[in-house]
């Protein structure tokens, strides 16, 4: 008996309609007759779901108790029992409630398909285990519902059910996916626009990438070399010269004609680690092609032409991107060249561009000479000598006073092994002295006649001319090791000083001072100064400087390097070898960029307060023409009536024109409020004292200030306490709320309800007015800012930015959000305090009773207890009708 085949339908979002889709197919399978059940489908109370489970056949289930109430679950014994083709078992990452026979949905499925019974089932993004964590930190919200990657991966279909968030929130809207009494609080809490495509990339990609690896192992098992243009993939070949940068922008603009093309660019080093390329430009190159959104690739390889192609191959390139060549045209009578070899190798299945540049036939250079005293050092210099000019003495006349004979051939081995010693001790003219010492030295005491420069044998003649030919020949191969070993550790040191140095500056990670600190480490020197003058007769001035006693003038420094005609980074503490101002030219260079980008970090932000400063001095001014001057208007009036000696007036005219005062001045006392609140907001005066406080304690007290009964108020007591400056949070309240008040229509009541998502809770303030557009709703917490039709006498346009910037000196947030159904939400997000009181997790059924998790679906709110139950069960819930019942007006 074969396995089953399992297909399941991947969504992004609860409502998207995978159940749909699943009973759809369901439908098509009967059709076509084949003996398709239902194994267990939960319709949440959708109609157009629960129409579609008409005509299918259902499997009983299962009915279990659990704390005392009866659940259902799926039969798995029933559906073995009948056997069917296929089998429907919706919520793969469901918990089963304890006492059934698996303790997960994917385990009952796992025993149906080793029944043979096809199964097709569902499950959504969010429950994927290695995804947890980054759901997460999407929702605020931890799955603790999840099934294995590797399941769902196993699966023989995977189908993606895709739906955009807009649509899915109109859905959700028009009450397809949650009775109306829930869809306020779900779309202002798990179904966020931002919430629902961040899932939806999420669901994409994962697909996508199961894709490519579906293809990867079709092309492995069936041998497959040759590309197949799924998607398409530039490979550019770099040199480390400079005509990478036009290589890498080319393939870009390649790339950039296609929708999903991707870049390769690949560096093929030989495996014995020499190399003419400049560190530095590879590092700049590779910053580049990752700026551009491509990934650079380190090769190793001997063969240049096969190694690159057998890359390209690798990752399924459809394109190789590649220089014309730097070599001078003498150079082609050894080969065609990498281009030419490429070109001719790469088949059918590759195409290759070759693209000119400035550098081309001008010659790659030469390796970059290393001096040999400056490599080793004085005291292997001298040994190096000793060893290859005083021991041959020394050996000579050792041998030379020993009563037995060795003979020639050993003899020309033990100079050797000197020769050697030398060449490793001191480099290549120590050991061909050796080699030529201990020529004359076998000539003069061992070959005969012996005491003489003459040699009577022939055969002698040869030995030792082979042996000066062997030993300078050793010397010789030895040495260029050495220097080769020396050449290779020393570029990549500086391969590793530059990467870092261009990283570093490129994400603006590194300030003058660290960099100037680095310079001093890596040169090993006791100060560095960055100096410049406005022109050449000005004196020097420093920049920056670290280390004791930084030098005034670049003439007084072991080492200068100018940079431009009025800059020069100074070194004190010893003199640098030729070699090393190479890596000290990049640290000069990015010196003067990081001194620069800081001169205008600082300007733009001077000259970002100074218009800030115009901008709000204009407002005010304005704000004082009309919105300070209509109360005193007001207030004026009333008094000069009051004091008129011709009219006599009533009691009832003399209270009004007295409470017409005092509304005068209570507006006055507002306005100058806000004004002052913005001032201090605006010079950083704002010092909150933080303390912990529950939300209960504030919210109440900052509605004093609204019409009685114009707000509905819903704090839990069960919430935890925040960490806030009391005063600054009932300011913030208080003008969020009057401003809701202000633009509520006449009898519908403004909703202030909160509630707890991971470590953050959440004050939310709800009106049905007109609303705000996208575009504006960064604009209305600007300083003076009224949007729409606001009447002239309705405040100067401080309120919200003042809500949002005590807000944000709490370490909080105030963002605007649109209300479903018409208006505008006001979220203020707080942090709460770790370790409060415990928080009690309820979640009801859609019978009523108490269920051990949820449906299966999210709720609105956050998420449950560690209890099992449905997939997606998310606990609290903002029933507008409860809260009505329970709050009553305020």
């Amino acid at each position: 008996m074969g396995r089953g085949k399992l297909r399941i339908y991947l969504g992004s979002a609860p409502g998207v309609g995978k159940t749909y889709a699943m009973l759809s197919e369901g439908h098509r399978r009967v059709e076509r007759g084949t003996d398709c059940v239902v194994g267990f489908v939960e319709h949440h109370g959708r109609p157009r779901t629960e129409v579609m489970l008409h005509g299918l056949e259902q499997v009983e289930r299962k009915e279990l108790v659990y704390r005392g109430a009866a659940f259902t679950e799926m039969d798995v014994d029933s559906l073995l029992a009948r056997k069917p083709a296929i089998a429907l078992v919706d919520e793969l990452a469901h918990t089963n409630v304890p006492g059934s026979r698996n303790a997960k949905r994917w385990q009952d499925v796992e025993e149906l398909l080793r029944a043979g019974i096809d199964v097709i089932s569902t499950v959504n993004i969010q429950h994927l285990e290695s995804l947890g964590d980054v759901v997460e930190s999407i929702t605020g919200v931890r799955q603790r519902e999840t099934v294995p990657d590797e399941v769902v991966r196993r699966a023989d279909q995977i189908e993606l059910v895709d739906m955009s968030p807009q649509a899915l929130r109109r859905r959700m809207a028009h009450g397809n996916i949650y009775k109306s009494d829930k869809v306020d609080a779900a779309l202002s809490n798990y179904f966020r626009p931002g919430n629902l495509t961040a899932l939806r990339e999420l669901a994409l990609l994962w697909v996508a990438d199961r894709a490519d690896e579906y293809l990867q192992q079709y092309r492995g098992e069936h041998n497959i070399r040759s590309t197949w243009q799924a998607r398409e993939r530039i490979v550019v070949g770099l040199t480390g010269g400079p005509e990478g940068r036009t290589l890498i922008r080319r393939a870009s603009r390649v790339a950039a004609k296609g929708s999903g093309s991707e870049i390769l660019a690949v560096y093929i080093a030989r495996s014995d680690g020499l190399t003419a390329a400049s560190p530095k430009e590879l590092a700049v190159q590779r910053t580049l092609v990752e700026d551009l959104g491509g990934t650079f690739h380190h090769v190793i390889g001997d063969n240049v032409p096969e190694a690159l192609l057998e890359f390209a191959r690798g990752v399924n390139a459809t394109q190789i991107v590649l220089g014309s060549s730097r070599h001078r045209s003498w150079r082609y009578v050894f080969g065609p060249g990498v281009g030419a070899t490429v070109a001719r190798d790469s088949g059918p299945d590759l195409d290759v561009h070759i693209v000119t540049h400035e550098e081309v036939a001008k010659g790659r250079g030469l390796l970059p000479v290393v001096r040999t005293a400056a490599r080793l050092g004085r005291t292997r210099m001298v040994a190096g000598w000793v060893v290859g000019v005083a021991l041959p003495l020394v050996l000579a006349a050792l041998l030379t006073h020993i009563d037995t004979d060795p003979g020639l051939a050993n003899e020309m081995l033990l100079f050797l092994a000197l020769t050697v010693a030398a060449a490793l001790l001191g480099g290549l003219w120590p050991a061909l002295a050796s080699a030529a010492v201990g020529s004359l030295l076998l000539n003069y005491y061992f070959a005969p006649p012996i005491h003489r420069f003459t040699i009577a044998d022939p055969k002698n003649i040869v030995a030792i001319a082979v042996f000066f030919g062997v030993a300078g020949s050793v010397a010789s191969v030895v040495d260029a090791a050495a220097r080769r070993t020396h050449q290779a550790a020393r570029l990549r040191a500086e391969s590793e000083i530059l990467s870092f140095l261009a990283g570093s500056v490129l994400r603006g990670e590194t300030t003058l001072d660290a960099l100037l600190e680095r310079v001093r480490e890596t040169f090993a020197m006791e100060s560095v100064a960055l100096l410049e003058r406005e022109s050449d007769v000005e004196p020097w001035r420093p920049a920056g400087s670290v280390g004791p006693n930084p030098v005034a003038r670049p003439e007084d420094a072991d080492v200068d390097m100018p940079i431009g005609d009025h800059m020069a980074l100074a070194l004190s503490g010893r003199v640098l070898p030729a070699e090393d101002r190479r890596v000290l030219g990049a640290f000069a260079a990015q010196a003067a960029v990081v001194l620069d980008r800081q001169r205008l970090v600082g300007e733009a932000e001077e000259a970002r307060r100074m218009a800030e400063g115009n901008r709000i001095r204009t407002a005010l001014l304005a704000a004082v023409s009309h919105d300070l001057r209509t109360p005193l208007a007001s207030i004026k009036a009333s008094v000069s009536s009051l004091r008129s000696d011709d009219v006599e007036w009533s009691e009832e005219d003399r209270a009004e024109l007295l409470e017409g005062i005092e509304d005068g001045a209570d507006r006055l006392d507002h306005l100058v409020g806000n004004l002052l609140d913005m001032s201090r907001l605006q010079t950083g005066t704002v010092t909150p004292l933080i303390r912990e406080i529950d939300l209960d304690e504030v919210v109440p007290m900052a509605l004093g200030g609204v019409p009685e009964g114009s707000v509905l108020l819903d704090v839990p007591e069960t919430l935890p306490m925040v960490a806030v400056d009391p005063g600054l949070l009932e300011r913030t309240v208080a003008n969020v709320v009057e401003n809701a008040v202000k633009y509520s229509p006449p009898g519908e009541q403004v909703l202030v309800a909160a509630s707890f998502l991971g470590d953050r809770v959440e004050v939310r303030v709800v009106d049905r007015g007109p609303g705000v557009p996208d575009e504006a709703k960064d604009r209305i917490f600007a300083p003076f800012q009224r949007h729409g039709d606001a009447p002239r006498g309705a405040g100067v346009g401080l309120g919200l930015a003042v809500a949002r910037g005590f807000a944000e000196a709490m370490d909080g947030t105030l963002e605007a959000e649109d209300t479903p159904g018409g208006g505008l939400t006001m979220v203020l997000t707080l942090r709460a305090v770790t370790g409060g009181r415990p928080q009690i997790h309820v979640s009801v059924d859609g019978e009523g009773r108490s269920a051990p998790g949820g449906s299966g679906e999210p709720g609105p709110g956050p998420e449950p207890g560690p209890e099992p139950g449905g997939a997606e069960g998310h606990p609290v819930d903002f029933d507008l009708d409860s809260i009505r019942q329970k709050a009553g007006p305020q």
